[in-house]
């Protein structure tokens, strides 16, 4: 069975890539069948055979699935823009975001018939619908009537976009068994409203996967520390809220087969709570399986369970095979089949049987997963373990206490209020845990992302697995192993390891000001190896190397604040070995000589260039930012030609990444920076990026009301200009900002903390 879950998985995911590719290995297994078919035993030739039917099927099936999206009206439609009326069901919660039309909403709808250019059409097909505020509204399960117009989407799966939708118009609502669970949900927010915000967000997070009131510095704790799973769903919370259930129903005298009836109708009823989208599907499956692992027989069980199971769901949900959520939940569950059981008959030698289960479920889920997070995100955590293990033991009463706080409080509100209480209490261990551990030093250290670097964790990982449950046999062989996680937890390793390697870029950073001489060139980190870049310095060399050091490997937008050679000159280190997608320039055409150098570098490379639009907000990655100067036309506009009125036309922005919010300035001067100051009036930020290197020519009082934590100053060493100016950098730090200066103290980066503010840290 487990052979067949694989050949699934990997035939879904050729057939992703390719269907061409995925029919040759198809061919090439037929082949290495009828080639090997005489000297195999029956029950070798009928796994192979069984093997290839099954790889067959998810191939088929995934390349059918997108044939038949590409054939659809709607594909052709939105490759044609055109505008359409659109009738369907909603099929997933709405969620805000900001756009460049300012706060939009994206949905997903399950289309059955659209009208467009005077033809109505009965179709199916998914739609991801982009649309005004009013889809807040948009109930799960409704059917509804949406406006709008029809663009291409890069998902396969995806028929299209329906982008600027007007409002919806509610032809019915949604089935009764929507309408429950939405109440329910709506209870458990109710019953711990009264909490702190963490607390409030972090309860429906851990009971439904509902995190849309989670504070992002929680969100960026638990990345830290390993415990992002416990935000969303997982097969932890349906084994949780099974268990309680079926717990009740003994108590209650139900008795063998009516219990697996109470217990269908438990995973049915959780897998409502928290919407029928493939990753909720996939973790009701992958807890059901986990189930198997501790039972009777359970690594035989187990391991079949999970191969039907794996099987299953990418027959089902062929997308599901390239998801990085799916392979860290059959790799977890497999990790538990495999490795739980003996772990915890080692330590159940010296503890207590269920702490020793309780110990060995995290430690075997945690082993597997580890090499493909560091593949996702090319660190390791040296306390996710520590902090799993000191978390688990409230995961459970705060899962049960919430989802009873909801179910209680639809009757008496002021009972699911107690419930609420005590789930608020449960979760509050839980955050502090995860604050705790994120402030470590080291919590997480640099591992490389690179085939190499996640093989050669792979092996790690691999041999302490086999070796684990031999080493926790024996008391004494146990104590040095929780001494050495006590050390791992107090951030011993990670300070060793920072002090050998001298590891850079620090976990977690969000802004990187490079050392580039006389010049700027910051970096904003927008996901795995991908940063937006603002100003590429003087110096080519320097800003690559920087770059470089950081891991960049993709630029999603490249901003030129204005045209002078400090913030310019370097483009040529920012494309070089980089995917850049565009280029954004101020309006103003000067200096010329400047210009020249962007058009020519950027048209060398096949990067469009643009003007930063004046007012725009938009999201990329991680990120969210805002055009706050300067307002000129779209089109350029040339200058005096010799550079001086530059620096006020500086594009300004406002960025927000992880919660941290940080002020770019460019070379603004005093006229600039009083049109900024009028146009956002009293701004509070976390970050000041400060405008022309520091020089005397400042608005100080504006600079200082900002009231940044950490102000920045590009500089090159000696320069002849006098930057930065003694008086401003008093007055900032006068102000409470600490200011740093790439000048002596290299390249700087910028790190939220887990109190809601930020730290930085320099590499000279």
């Amino acid at each position: 069975m487990p052979a067949l879950g694989a050949a699934a998985w990997l035939g879904g995911i050729a057939a992703q890539q390719s269907g061409r590719i995925a029919y040759a290995g198809l061919a090439g297994l037929g082949l290495l069948v009828w080639v090997l078919a005489p000297r195999l035993p029956p029950g070798g030739l009928r796994l192979l055979l069984a093997t290839l039917v099954i790889a067959g099927a998810a191939t088929t099936g995934t390349v059918l699935r997108h044939d038949a999206v590409r054939a659809s009206p709607l594909h052709d439609l939105a490759a044609e823009r055109a505008t359409a009326d659109l009738v369907g069901t909603v099929v997933s919660d709405p969620r805000q975001i900001t756009g460049r039309a300012g706060p939009q909403v994206v949905v997903r709808l399950r289309a059955r018939e659209v009208t467009s250019r005077g033809h109505r059409l009965r179709t199916g097909g998914s739609i991801v619908v982009i649309g005004t505020p009013g889809w807040t509204t948009a109930e799960l399960g409704s059917r509804v009537i949406a406006e709008g117009r029809l663009a291409a989407s890069d998902d396969p799966g995806t028929a299209a976009l329906l982008t600027g939708a007007r409002d919806p118009v509610r032809i019915r609502g949604p089935d009764p068994w929507w309408r429950a669970s939405a109440a329910v949900r709506t209870s458990i927010r109710r019953a711990v409203a009264h909490r702190p915000p963490d607390q409030a967000g972090l309860v429906p997070a851990l009971v439904d996967g509902d995190d849309a009131g989670l504070p992002d510095a929680v969100e960026r704790d638990f990345r830290t520390t390993g415990l992002t799973h416990l935000t969303a769903v997982s097969g932890t919370n349906l084994t949780l809220v099974v268990g309680s259930l079926l717990l009740l129903a003994r108590a209650a005298g139900v008795r063998r087969r009516w219990l697996a009836v109470v217990g269908l109708a438990g995973i049915v009823g959780f897998v409502l709570l928290a919407r029928t989208e493939p990753s909720v599907l996939r973790a009701a499956v992958m807890g059901t399986v986990g189930l198997f692992a501790f039972g009777p027989d359970g690594r035989r069980r187990g391991l079949r369970a999970l191969g039907v199971a794996v099987a299953g769901l990418v027959l089902v949900q062929p997308d599901l095979a390239v998801a990085a959520g799916f392979a860290l939940s059959v790799l977890a569950t497999a990790g538990i089949v495999l490795l739980g059981p003996p772990l915890a008959r080692s330590l159940a030698r010296w503890l207590p049987r269920g702490v020793a289960e309780a110990v060995a479920v995290p430690t075997a889920a945690q082993l597997a997963c580890t090499p493909v997070i560091a593949g996702l995100s090319g660190q390791v955590s040296l306390v996710a373990i520590g902090a799993n293990l000191l978390a688990g033991p409230a995961v459970g009463p705060a899962t049960v206490l919430g989802l009873t706080g909801g179910l209680v409080g639809l009757v008496w509100p002021w009972a699911g209020r107690w419930c609420g209480t005590a789930a608020g209490w449960s979760v509050g261990w839980i955050i502090a845990v995860a604050e705790h551990a994120a402030a470590l030093p080291g919590a997480a250290i640099g591992w490389g992302s690179g085939t190499l670097a996640v093989g050669a964790l792979a092996v790690l990982c691999l041999l302490l697995g086999i070796a684990l449950p031999r080493l926790v046999r024996y008391r004494a062989a146990g104590a040095a192993l929780v001494a050495l996680l006590l050390l791992v937890v107090l951030g011993v390793p990670g300070r060793l390891w920072s002090a050998a390697s001298g590891a850079w870029p620090p976990p977690g950073w969000v802004l990187v000001a490079c050392d580039v001489g006389q010049g700027d060139a910051l970096a904003l980190a927008v996901g795995r190896r991908s940063a937006i870049v603002v100003d590429a310095g003087p110096d080519p060399r320097a800003v690559d190397r920087c770059l470089d050091r950081l891991g960049v490997e993709q630029v999603p937008l490249l901003v030129l604040t204005h045209f002078h050679a400090d913030h310019v000159d370097g483009i040529a280190g920012v494309l070089d070995g980089r995917s850049v997608a565009a280029v954004e320039t101020t309006a103003l055409a000067d200096p010329p000589g400047g210009v020249r150098l962007v058009r020519r570098a950027a048209a060398a490379a096949g990067v469009p260039v643009a003007t930063a639009a004046y007012g725009l907000t938009r999201r990329i990655g991680e990120a969210t930012l805002q055009v706050l100067h300067p307002e000129l036309p779209g089109a350029m506009v040339d200058g005096p030609g010799d550079g001086s009125t530059a620096n006020d036309a500086s594009v300004v922005l406002l960025v927000e990444v992880a919660g941290v919010r940080l002020l770019l300035t460019g070379d603004l001067e005093p006229p600039g920076q009083a049109e900024v100051a009028g146009l956002v009036g009293d701004l509070d930020i976390d970050v000041l990026k400060v405008p022309h290197h520091g020089s005397s020519h400042q608005d100080l009082d504006w600079l200082t009301d900002l009231r940044p934590e950490v102000a920045l100053v590009s500089v090159g060493a000696d320069n002849d200009y006098g930057h930065p100016s003694p008086e401003v950098v008093r007055g900032l730090e006068a102000a409470g900002a600490e200011v740093l200066r790439t000048d002596r103290d290299g390249d700087i980066a910028v790190v939220g903390d887990s109190s809601g503010g930020v730290r930085a840290t320099t590499r000279q």
